[in-house]
């Protein structure tokens, strides 16, 4: 304890007149004046700002004995008290106010907390210190316990603390400058876990600013209310080990991946109790088995990291250290998560480092400057969405985000990072038009700063947390998204394949009279599906904005809309690239999807709904089951066309492979309403193929035209290849075939 009471530097001879209150407070040290001052020798004077206080005694820290009154000095009531001690006293301050008395420890008998070293840390950004350091901490300093709180505002001229604790009065805590590293800091006693708090400060030319949120706060308010929460940096006693070792070891570009993707505010709500939410902790209890019930090895949450705008869906953050507390604290979070990695569900989080939305107790002019974001608009604000970026360049600000990257992943122990709206960070013309952007250095488009931001992200994210994921949804033909750094890449694991969720989405929502002359659609992605490690998205963003629902895309009447649904999932599963589904698709939810409702669970009553989504989960079992379905969706040597160019019959087909040769699965697809009887495929491999799915069975809603349980190969050559099957391909439908390792129907 004795390090952290040695006091500020050596105290001033004493002036003729204290000076004012608000010189004090605005001076950038107010310990230089607050707090034990030995104004001659063995004569202390305590001086303190308590504004409400109608009394305030100096004791011993015996909290019994009377050292001395304070007195206030006029003009403006700094209160004053001379005692003689025979060293630096340690003492309390026994308060009255409003008939009421508490005695606490004074925040100005306190030294320095953050060393230069700790600093120098802040602003690097392969190192944790910015949330380990900045923020508010819990301190216990020999049974003292309080809150050191810390904070980045190089320019400001006073930062003061202000919360429920000093009645949000920007005049009693002060804080200090610490000019090394434009941070300010300031550790106050007594003060406990879960009460509200802000930052008062004064900018750089003087204007008081809207009080600020901590950027590293821990946890917040539920919007509209805007505080910060004293909660201190999460630890948690994780009951996970064996998830997390075993997360450890996995290739995930060979194992099955298939992520449902959710928002937690419309999954399901509660209409009895006012519609209200589910909580972090209820949604642990109904979410993760639904989730595993079907298949699905991931969870992707739409943003939870605190957001001030419901109608965001979080894509907006202002606390991005927080979890949103809409669902519950961050214990709650915590408990969400370990309940589905012991259910072997992995968690990814929805990341936004590309925008911040424009509210006063946000980052926007943070310390009176465009601290975190450009100053020139035309770099440092987002035309469409009315959000500023992020000024990459500044290193303060990298290590602010690659800090929050290492966060969600160690401090949560969250499985994966899918960040967003990465091709906005990465042109700096990105949806602007000429005249309106500023060129890089070399006179290019590319953010350059934006890059290197990216690239040092996920090499801590996956040097510092082995096994996590960090996915990219970039829409552009950047090269080497999911490529390593040392190659040139942006070092991501994963890309959304955004052009084949186009295309397909743009075919299939198409009159089947119409589809063969859209066939290139179907085929064009197989053009560069191992350009990258891809994930197929069918995610929020095609079930929003007047777009409707995957099922009000299809054609044809009510049997024709389902069946071409629960083919075009046949089609995506089968296809090379992990599988994304955003919540309410695995039961065809009719309507748009509407962030303020809970998904129409009333749905599964009808048995064409309860069909898709049993086919979803019949669908992700064969994927993780089936080695020739997942092992090499990133490798071109998994894939092999089998039939591309029957337009006219709107048939295709192709051969998935496994590592092991014989690991081998055919999927056909028949987008039109005629059932093709004795089509002929070639296969490469002589056996009986097992009729592994079919989306027209009758459990799924559909016709139950199919192969009696499987095809045996003929030795007739076709197609290129030296076996054939002659099979039957069910209408509207995909079915998929896979070789029997024994080679007989006998062995099925």
């Amino acid at each position: 304890m004795d390090q952290h009471r040695r006091g500020s530097q050596s105290a001033p001879p004493r002036p003729a007149e204290p000076p004012p209150v608000a010189e004090i407070v605005n001076s950038g040290d107010p310990f230089s004046v607050l707090g034990p001052h030995e104004i001659s020798p063995g004569l202390w004077e305590i001086r303190a700002i308590l504004p409400d206080a109608d009394a305030v005694t100096v004791l011993d820290r015996d909290g019994e004995t009377v050292l001395g009154v304070m007195e206030r000095t006029p003009p403006d009531g700094l209160l004053v008290a001379s005692f003689r001690a025979s060293g630096r006293p340690d003492y309390r301050l026994r308060i009255e106010r409003q008939g009421a008395t508490e005695i606490r420890h004074d925040a100005y008998s306190f030294g320095t907390f953050l060393s230069h070293d700790d600093l120098l840390r802040i602003g690097d950004p392969t190192s944790d210190a910015v949330y380990t350091k900045l923020g508010a901490h819990f301190l216990d300093l020999g049974g003292i316990q309080g809150f050191l709180f810390t904070v980045w505002a190089p320019n400001a001229r006073r930062v003061s603390v202000v919360g429920s604790f000093n009645s949000w009065d920007g005049r009693c805590h002060p804080m200090r400058r610490r000019h090394e590293g434009g941070i300010w800091e300031l550790f106050i006693p007594d003060v406990t876990p879960d009460q509200r708090y802000k930052f008062e400060i004064i900018g750089l030319h003087g204007n008081l600013l809207a009080l600020k949120a901590d950027p590293i706060a821990f946890a917040a308010e539920h919007p509209p209310a805007t505080a910060s929460i004293l909660k201190g940096a999460p630890t948690f006693d994780w009951q996970d080990a064996d998830w997390m070792t075993s997360r450890s070891t996995q290739n995930h570009r060979k194992a099955a991946m298939s992520i449902y993707e959710c928002h937690l505010g419309s999954w399901a709500r509660v209409p009895e109790e006012g519609n209200r939410y589910l909580t972090y902790r209820e949604l642990a209890v109904r979410l993760i088995p639904y989730v595993k019930n079907l298949g699905f090895t991931h969870i992707e949450l739409l943003p939870i990291t605190e957001y001030p705008f419901d109608g965001s869906w979080g894509y907006q953050p202002i606390s991005l250290y927080a979890p949103t507390s809409r669902f519950g604290t961050p214990e709650d979070f915590a408990a969400f998560v370990e309940a589905a990695h012991a259910a072997g569900i992995g968690i990814i989080l929805d990341w936004v480092p590309a925008h911040f939305p424009n509210d006063p107790h946000g980052l926007s002019y943070f310390d009176g400057t465009h601290l975190y974001e450009h100053a020139d608009p035309r770099l440092g604000f987002h035309q469409d969405w009315g959000t500023y970026i992020y000024n990459f360049e500044r290193q303060e600000v990298m290590s602010f985000l690659v800090a929050n990257a290492r966060f969600w992943l160690e401090r949560y122990h969250l499985d994966g990072l899918r960040v967003d709206a990465v091709a906005s960070m990465l042109y700096l013309d990105y949806s602007r038009k000429p005249g309106e952007w500023i060129p890089n250095s070399y006179g290019g488009n590319e953010n350059l700063g934006a890059i290197d931001f990216i690239r040092k992200m996920n090499e801590v994210a996956y040097a510092t947390s082995p096994g996590a994921v960090t996915i990219a949804e970039e829409s552009t033909a950047w090269p080497g998204v999911s490529q390593p750094t040392y190659t040139g890449g942006l070092g991501f694991g994963f890309k959304w394949n955004m052009g084949w969720m186009h295309d397909t989405l743009r075919y299939i929502s198409k009159d089947s009279v119409f589809r063969r002359y859209h066939h290139h659609d179907l085929t064009f992605g197989l053009l560069y599906a191992f350009s990258e490690n891809f994930i197929l998205p069918l995610s929020h963003d095609e079930v929003v904005h007047g777009k409707g629902s995957l099922l009000n895309k299809m054609p044809g009447d009510r049997w024709q809309r389902f069946a071409n649904l629960r083919a075009y999932f046949g089609f995506m599963w089968g296809h090379p690239g992990k599988k994304l589904l955003f919540m309410g698709g695995e039961f065809a939810q009719e309507r748009e999807w509407n962030h303020d409702e809970s998904l129409d669970w009333h749905l599964l009553d009808d048995s064409f709904h309860k069909g898709v989504q049993t086919l979803i989960g019949d669908l992700n079992h064969a994927y993780q089951s089936i080695p020739a379905l997942h092992e090499c969706d990133c490798e071109a040597k998994g894939f092999e066309w089998l039939v591309a160019d029957d337009r006219d019959n709107s048939v295709i087909a192709w051969a998935r492979r496994g590592d092991d040769e014989k690991a081998l699965a055919i999927v056909v697809s028949n987008f039109t309403p005629v059932p093709r009887e004795t089509y002929r495929i070639g296969v490469p491999l002589p056996g009986f193929y097992r009729e592994a799915v079919n989306t027209d069975a009758v459990q799924y809603g559909g016709s139950n035209v199919g192969n009696l349980g499987g095809v045996m190969a003929e030795d007739t050559p076709s197609h290129g290849q030296p076996c054939s099957l002659t099979v039957t391909i069910p209408p509207l439908a995909t079915v998929i075939l896979v070789l029997d390792s024994g080679g007989s129907r006998a062995n099925i």
